[in-house]
């Protein structure tokens, strides 16, 4: 036996015949020759036909004589399906109840009457039991002018009334109805239970429906409410109705016009093979297994449906031909049957077998393809596909992966499972598959253009990286001002020393200045020293424009370099960081940094405006004057007169104030001496101003960069947050779901490494030897760990930049004080003093992590076989966007029974409705209740030396005995698993 299982194929569960007993309008002459002809070319064709008649099998056993004489030749399954009308009243007319007979039987029909026959209706002074004869009496009896027995018998068909209570009474005590008949009863109003609607009658109504095992109605509506998705649910309808029912709906045809044409194309579809088993097993799982509609539920699309597999040249495949079902197809066998090499066949006409497993170790392998290479010559393997392609590949691998090859299934080989959930850890490869479903999740116009997970986190996050980057630099550029303003700010006691100190020597030097003096040129030297002062200040004021003159002169400089070099350069690096701009290089050139004003013809006249000003500071040199002459008036505003004229203007008034040359030589270098001095002092006082004014300006550099950190933790945040949203999609439908699946999720966080932060200071910026908070390895980690760590992690920017305050305001002064550098060593501690700033607001120790958690734990903390639970819940339940076939060996690996019931029978369930699924095991309840569509069962011979022992293939659907025997019989538990699965979809076969 070689099937493909279960399949959707079309029934017609109810459907009358010509010579029916009742409202047969199939006309006369010769009605079965049309209504024959009418149902072979019926579409959708029929394949299982119920032959429905009033009480009788009568034209049952008629087609059945047709179909033996070649007739009907789609249709491979016939039964009888008997209507009753019960005693209870219904909206128009009584409730009818359908007794839906199995054929398995070859008495079926005799015992069918038996069961019939022990129906009794009381009228007339009598008792009528349900068979032909006395039916045709009670008609006869209830209207005495009816002569003709086909018209008697019409006439006791709409008398005759089932006693609901007797006829379950019956079905009760006999065990040859409750193995062979499937009740169904009418839902509609007219002759259905939907027509009970007084209160009065609510418990019959209950009563009837738990009764029956199917429901004929073409609702949605009620096909919702008998598989528990609307008004009840499964446990109320276990509790009321003994469980779930199958809706079913057939053309009910009286006439030729309506024979196999239900009103609105309503047909009725069983997932099974052709045999009553099949209409079994649609009420063990309505839902699974039977629907109404115009086409069937849809599954995989045929072009990536495997059809079947052909295994050509190979002695040992003695099955070399296998159909495949295009749902779920459990391949199960004792060890060392041919499970896997069937997956591993499958795989290899697929290219779905990875080079590293064709190149793996052929002694520790787990493929047999892999084992067994030396032994396969050139058998070969062909796989036909659903959308008519075929694709042969070498059984040995020598022509796997070529250049134009691709795989056209997943193959969740053991060997892949173990390197993506080893003990080891959690590898990339798993990591990998995770954000390529993430990635995947999202729609096409929700991926800005990325070609992968890692390309849409950089195009999400690189703002935020960039900001983060530019507030870091802007820090680092901060804390070395800062270091400058604090080295200022400990200046201040040194040169207010200075400046006291050489304001006490000029005094000095001007008291050896008077000793010079001659008496009566007092007015002499007094006046030399006004102009003394003079020059100083337009000395200055020289000086300043010539700083001025080399500040432009840099500018230009700057100027040009920036045109040439810099901005170029700057524009290219915003180009690399936008690349998707979509902006040509035309409109790139408007984001070239240029200068807004004409800055060259402002810097050359800023340059001759300051030779200008120094020109005419300075003046012209000017001829020495008689000696009793001076340069200009006593009177003159000295502020006023260039440099020359009064240093010329000195030279005289110091030849006036000593006759003696020696004294005149000493009075005039004591004179510049002071000039010099004073200038000194100058540059103290500008200094000493510079640096009382740095604490001020240190504070609010540091507010600068308290602000700096903020942002550059808001920039984490807002990376943070982008994460977050890449998840999204997927943990909107995880949050939605429920079971497995709801167990799965992602969680996007701050990682703070507090340990390697610390160390650094540890180790390379403070003197642990020194008394104090800070004193022995792990002093400064622990502080930072309750001070710091909570705003790390979870804080907002505020937070962070409170909390690091807080820390500098009650430890800067320790921790400096743990610096291995004393102050006065200016070069050494000015160093440190930027390494230690940049330590302080670094934040590298800290990165934004996703993780992956089930059941509320890190995947990175799972047991393999959890990992393995994530790694199916992947490819069966979120992988959407792969559609390929999906081939896997032994998913149950390293779980237990119980996991595997809880965490994977759902996965398979869904998964297989929209994609085919391949896989091997040795688990009852993957293959039972999951409701395998096909099951194909290994089995090899005798080892032969030198060759590999013969492997032959059954296959079918559970709703084969030979194959649920054979479940039984292999997989552990296999009984238990039905009786689980009887108990998880909440039917009960018994009535």
């Amino acid at each position: 036996m070689i099937g493909r299982g279960s399949e959707w194929r079309r029934w017609e569960p109810h459907i009358h015949a010509p010579g029916t007993v009742l409202n047969n309008q199939f006309g006369g002459g010769s009605p079965w020759e049309t209504y024959l002809d009418t149902l072979e070319a019926v579409t959708p064709k029929v394949e299982a036909i119920a032959v429905t008649d009033y009480y009788l099998t009568d034209t049952y056993q008629t087609i059945l004589g047709y179909k033996a004489a070649g007739r009907l030749p789609n249709v491979q399954l016939i039964f009888p399906n008997v209507e009753l009308r019960l005693d209870v009243a219904a909206k128009t007319g009584f409730v009818n109840v359908h007794l839906l007979v199995s054929p398995e039987d070859p008495r079926h029909v005799d015992e069918l009457h038996r069961i019939l026959q022990r129906l009794q209706f009381q009228a007339h002074g009598d008792t009528f039991n349900c068979t032909r004869q006395d039916l045709i009496s009670l008609g006869k009896k209830a209207d005495p002018s009816i002569i003709d027995d086909r018209a008697a018998l019409a006439h006791g068909a709409t008398q005759f009334k089932v006693n609901f209570d007797q006829l379950r009474r019956v079905m009760r005590e006999s065990d040859w109805a409750k193995a062979n008949i499937l009740v169904a009863v009418a839902g509609a109003a007219g002759d259905g239970t939907s027509g009970l609607r007084q209160a009065a009658d609510a418990t019959m109504r209950q009563e009837i429906e738990k009764f029956a095992h199917i429901i004929f109605s073409s609702s949605v509506a009620q096909r919702e409410f008998w598989c528990g998705r609307r008004g009840v649910t499964l446990d109320q309808l276990r509790e009321r109705y003994d469980g779930c029912k199958p809706c079913l709906h057939g053309s009910d045809a009286h006439d030729q016009q309506t024979v196999g044409q239900p009103v609105e194309d309503r047909y009725s579809w069983i997932k099974g093979g052709l045999e009553f088993d099949a209409l079994r097993q649609a009420c063990i799982d309505p839902e699974g297994r039977a629907y109404v509609g115009a086409e069937p539920p849809r599954t995989a699309m045929p072009s990536q449906v495997i059809s079947h597999v052909a295994i050509a040249d190979a002695g040992w495949a003695a099955t070399p031909a296998i159909p495949l079902n295009a749902g779920l197809v459990a391949i199960i066998g004792a060890r060392g049957s041919g499970k896997t090499a069937l997956a591993d066949v499958i795989a290899a006409g697929c290219d779905a077998i990875t080079p590293a497993a064709w190149r793996a170790n052929e002694n520790i392998s787990p493929s047999f393809l892999v084992r067994a290479r030396k032994l396969l010559g050139n058998a070969t393997t062909t796989l036909a596909w659903g959308g008519g392609a075929s694709v042969t590949r070498f059984l040995d691998g020598r022509d796997a992966n070529g250049h134009l090859a691709f795989p056209r299934a997943r193959y969740l080989s053991q060997q892949f499972v173990e390197e993506l959930c080893s003990s080891s850890g959690v590898s990339d490869g798993l990591i990998s598959e995770i954000e390529r479903v993430i990635f995947e999740a999202h729609p096409q116009d929700g991926r800005d253009g990325a070609i992968d997970f890692a390309e849409l986190r950089g195009f999400r996050t690189a703002r935020f990286q960039q900001a983060r980057e530019r507030e870091a630099d802007a820090i680092a550029d901060i804390s070395e001002r800062i270091a400058t303003e604090i080295e200022k700010e400990a200046a201040v006691a040194g040169l207010s020393l200075q400046v006291t100190q050489k304001d006490g020597q000029i005094k000095s030097y001007n008291q050896d200045l008077a000793k010079l003096v001659l008496k009566g040129t007092e007015a002499q030297a007094q006046r030399h020293t006004q102009i003394s002062q003079a020059v100083q200040a337009i000395r200055a004021t020289i000086q300043a424009y010539g700083n001025q003159r080399r500040t432009f002169l840099a500018l230009q400089d700057e100027v040009a370099s920036t045109r040439v070099t810099k901005a170029p350069e700057l524009l290219r690096q915003a180009i690399e960081r936008h690349q998707h701009s979509g902006l040509s290089p035309q409109q790139w050139d408007e984001f070239l940094l240029i200068y807004k004003g004409p800055v060259d013809t402002s810097l050359a006249g800023y340059v001759a405006w300051a030779d200008q000003q120094i020109a005419a500071l300075t003046g012209v040199p000017l001829p020495p004057p008689p000696p009793n002459t001076p340069y200009f008036p006593d009177n003159a505003d000295l502020s006023k007169l260039p440099l020359n004229t009064l240093l010329a203007e000195m030279t005289r008034l110091e030849a006036l104030v000593s006759a003696d040359n020696v004294v005149r030589s000493q009075y005039a270098v004591l004179s510049q001496r002071i000039a010099l001095e004073n200038a000194a002092l100058q540059n103290l006082q500008t200094r000493l101003t510079d640096a009382q004014g740095a604490a001020e300006r240190r504070r609010l550099l540091q507010a600068e960069r308290d602000a700096a950190y903020g942002r550059v933790f808001q920039a984490i945040i807002s990376e943070q947050a982008a994460l977050a949203d890449l998840y999204a999609p997927l943990m909107a439908r995880l949050t939605a779901s429920t079971g497995t699946l709801r167990k799965l999720g992602f969680s996007v966080r701050r990682v703070v490494d507090v340990a390697a932060w610390g160390t650094v200071a540890e180790e390379n910026l403070l003197d642990r030897r020194k008394a104090g908070p800070f004193q022995g390895r792990g002093a400064l980690i622990g502080l930072a760990e309750t001070t710091l760590r909570p705003a790390w992690e979870t804080g907002s920017a505020a937070d962070v930049q409170a909390a690091m305050a807080s820390f500098i305001a009650q430890y800067m002064r320790d921790l400096i004080g743990h610096a291995p550098y004393a102050q006065n060593q200016q070069v050494e501690f000015r160093a440190w003093l930027k390494q230690f700033a940049h330590w302080l607001f670094d934040t590298d120790h800290i990165s934004v992590r996703y993780e992956i958690v089930y059941d509320g734990i890190d995947i990175r903390k799972l047991s393999p076989g959890t990992r393995g639970i994530v790694l199916l819940l992947l490819y069966l339940a979120l992988d959407d966007a792969d559609d390929r076939p999906l081939i896997i060996d032994q998913p149950e690996e390293n779980l237990d029974p119980k996991s595997v019931f809880e965490e994977l029978v759902g996965l398979f369930i869904a998964a297989k409705a929209k994609r085919q699924v391949i896989m091997v095991t040795h688990n009852a309840n993957l293959v039972i209740n999951t409701d395998a569509d096909q099951i194909i069962v290994a089995d090899a011979g005798p080892h032969l030396t030198g060759g590999l022992p013969p492997i032959t293939y059954r296959a079918g659907g559970l709703e084969n005995a030979e194959i649920r025997k054979a479940v039984c019989d292999i997989l552990e538990g296999g009984e238990e698993a039905f009786r689980e699965r009887a108990r998880r979809l909440r039917v009960r076969l018994d009535r």
